[in-house]
């Protein structure tokens, strides 16, 4: 399956999160499109060493993200109601704007990054 991209300004950009015994890291990433009428805010998530891939990009930089979806399904308990979510996770970015002068060097970051390790976390 081929990664899709999606381009903006970078809006948001979190603390990186640790979950679980194993020690999953997540770290979201917001990027902002001006679609002529309102913006449009997109979730981004970088995980495992790919959190580390973006600490040189700044609110306002223009980048271009590639991505895939990935989604999972939920359920409490057997008899509750199943849920299911869906998230855009990273597998590469790059500067697009004159503002992102770090961001190309910490892309290389991405080259060495598995996700074979995260198939078993709940995100």
């Amino acid at each position: 399956m081929s990664d899709a991209k999606v381009r903006g300004v970078v809006h948001v950009i979190e603390e990186t999160k640790t979950f679980g015994q194993k020690g999953f890291r997540k770290r979201l990433l917001v990027l902002e499109q001006d679609n002529g009428r309102f913006p449009n805010y997109i979730p981004i998530d970088f995980t495992g060493d790919n959190c580390d891939s973006i600490d040189g990009l700044k609110v306002g930089d223009e980048i271009e993200v590639n991505y895939r979806l990935a989604g999972r399904r939920w359920q409490k308990d057997p008899s509750s109601e199943v849920k299911f979510f869906l998230n855009a996770e990273a597998t590469g970015f790059k500067a697009v704007g004159a503002k992102a002068g770090g961001a190309a060097d910490a892309n290389a970051a991405f080259a060495e990054a598995s996700y074979e390790d995260d198939q078993d976390v709940p995100f």
